[in-house]
Order: structure tokens, then sequence, then C-alpha cells
């Protein structure tokens, strides 16, 4: 286990302090790729993505063996300001379905053979509504992150973090507004089906939030202060530890991704071990991927959040790694390599 953060100062320097993937296993795994039975590249992305996981795993032949997928929840005080389609209290009654196995997200851990944990955070006790003041303290941000940083278990060896939180794509939106500039409304979305109404509402919000705080913000740790939310943090407490427990991460939806956001703008290296699972159907995610460098794996339309798109992208890597550790070289195969 990772010790316990003892401050936003001890999570910035253990961020930035993390080590790179192990470039033997790199130099190993590409040297591997290229003896395998198939013309060289003919197997696309999917080589470039099995020689990077082993990387991060320290090995030229690695498996999946053991995914985790983290669900966090949490409620927003700016839900007050009528930016969602649904009322707050939708996020403890899906934590219950999560609990139960109901949703898509059970379906698609247990189909990828992954463990399933969900953390429900304060649900009781929103955060502020960032119009009118930092959506969380210090501390409050500091034990967000360290209940996405103690919730990885060290002992996997890939992870996908998701979500639920009503409201959640406003300060999603906030933040990427905060982080990467332009209009509000060049980062907000319809969420979870607004009308054109609710659209320009959200906008004005996530404007008027970034307005009020935007002067404060030097980096992604006070952009998550200001405003997200609580299970925006913890994504990003748990995309860390990752990082400094050299486990991949598979990428979710805009959500996510704008969590992710507020690491790499802390770190520039802090998603070196993050892939994208997915583009989702949320307007804006595909920019934030652009502003992060990641090219998603698939491109379904989705925009459930949970982790789905991330979890379902589990089996594209297992794809590739099956066939990265599996095939055959030509040597053992006793095929003419040309």
């Amino acid at each position: 286990m990772l010790p316990p953060l003892t401050s936003l100062d001890d999570f910035r320097t253990q961020l930035s302090k993390a080590s790179a993937a192990d470039q033997t296993a790199v130099d190993a795994a590409a040297a591997r790729n290229g003896q395998l039975t198939k013309p060289p590249g003919a197997l696309g992305r999917l080589e470039d993505l099995a020689i990077w996981y082993g990387g991060w795993r320290k090995t030229d032949r690695p498996e999946v063996q053991s995914p985790q997928v983290i669900v966090f929840a949490g409620n927003h005080g700016v839900t007050a300001q009528g930016v969602s389609a649904f009322p707050a209290e939708v996020t403890a009654q899906m934590v219950i379905n999560f609990e139960h196995g109901g949703a898509a997200i059970n379906q698609l851990a247990k189909l990828a053979g992954a463990r399933m944990d969900v953390h429900a955070l304060d649900l009781e006790t929103p955060v502020k509504d960032f119009t009118q003041a930092p959506a969380m303290s210090e501390i409050e941000l500091l034990a967000a992150l360290e209940a996405g940083w103690s919730a990885v278990d060290p002992t996997a060896d890939l992870l996908v973090v998701g979500e639920m939180g009503i409201g959640n794509t406003t300060p999603a939106a906030a933040l990427a507004h905060a982080l990467y500039g332009g209009a509000a409304a060049d980062w907000t979305g319809r969420g979870t089906g607004v009308d054109d109404a609710g659209l320009a509402n959200k906008s004005r919000v996530v404007a008027e939030g970034v307005a009020l705080h935007g002067p404060a913000i030097a980096d992604g740790l006070d952009a998550l202060q200001r405003l997200g939310g609580r299970e925006i943090a913890a994504m990003a407490g748990a995309i860390a530890a990752a990082r400094v427990l050299h486990i991949p991460v598979i990428l979710d939806g805009f959500i996510c991704c704008a969590a992710a956001a507020c690491l790499q703008r802390t770190s520039s290296t802090s998603l070196d071990h993050a892939i994208a699972g997915h583009q989702s159907a949320e307007s804006a995610h595909a920019a934030v991927l652009k502003a992060l460098g990641k090219e998603p794996l698939l491109s379904l339309g989705l925009r459930l959040g949970e982790g789905s798109g991330a979890a379902l992208a589990i089996q594209v890597l297992k794809g590739a790694i099956a066939c990265h550790s599996g095939m055959a070289t030509f040597a053992e195969a006793g095929v003419s390599d040309g």
C-alpha cells in the first residue's frame, strides 16, 4: 500500500517524482514484437499498446490478470443552479444500484474479469456551488484525493476509474474551461440531456465559476479545489496512485478526462501511464482528449459515465496483449521471415 497523503504539496511531490516506464522492458517488448509471425505493423495500434503496457509492467511478455474498476460518487451544490435534467438524489440511488450489480458498469467489469469497487463520498454533504465559493476547502480536497489514492489495489495490473454524480458535467466543463481557455460554451454539453435553455444556463454557470476563481488557479489542484467535486478529485487521486505504482490506466469519458487534465496541469508526466478508452458523445470530450494528447481506442457514442467506455476498452487492450504475449515468433513456429 502507498503511504497516506499528508498534504497537497505531498501529492504534488509524489506525482512529479513518479518514475517512468521501464525502458529495458519497452525495448525487449519491441524486439519481441518484431519477431512475431505477422508482417511488420500488421496489428496496428495493438502493437503499440502491448509494448506500452509491457513497459509499465516491466516485462516484455505481459498479461492482464487483475484489472480493477473503481466508481466514485459525489454530489454538487451547483445543481441548485438547474444544470441537470435529474435530481441530486439519483446519485445515492445509483450507488445502491452499483452495489447490487444492476448498472452497465457492473456488466462490463464482470465481462472484463475486473474487480469492481464503489466509493460514495459524503453524498449527504454536496460540495459548494462554485459560482458562490470554492467547491472544496484544502482539507476537503485532500480527503477526496486520499479517497482515490487509497482505493487502488497495489496488486492490480490495470485500472479504470469512473464516476457517478448528478450535475458533474458542469464542474468538468468548468475545469476544462479554466485549464484550456476559450469560451464557456466550447466546453459545455448537454450532459444528461438538458434542452437548449438548460444548455445556455449551464454555459452561464460555467462562465461565472471560472470568472470567479480563474485568477486563483495556478495548477490543476487549484482548479480541482475551486471548481471540481469529490468524485472528480478521487478519480485524480486514483490515477495518480496508479502512476506511482506503475499500474496502467484506461481513461473513461469527459468527466474522467477532466480529472486527468488537472493531473497533467500539475505534473506534465502524470498521464504517461494512461491511454484513452473511448471518445464519448459529450461534445467537448474530443477537445479534451486532443489537449491531453490521447487518441481514443473506441468511439461508440457512449455518454453514460461510470467508467463504462474504459471498461469496454479493457477488451481491446487484452486483445493486444494476448497477441503480443501468446503469438509464436518466426523461429518458434518454424516460419520463414523472409
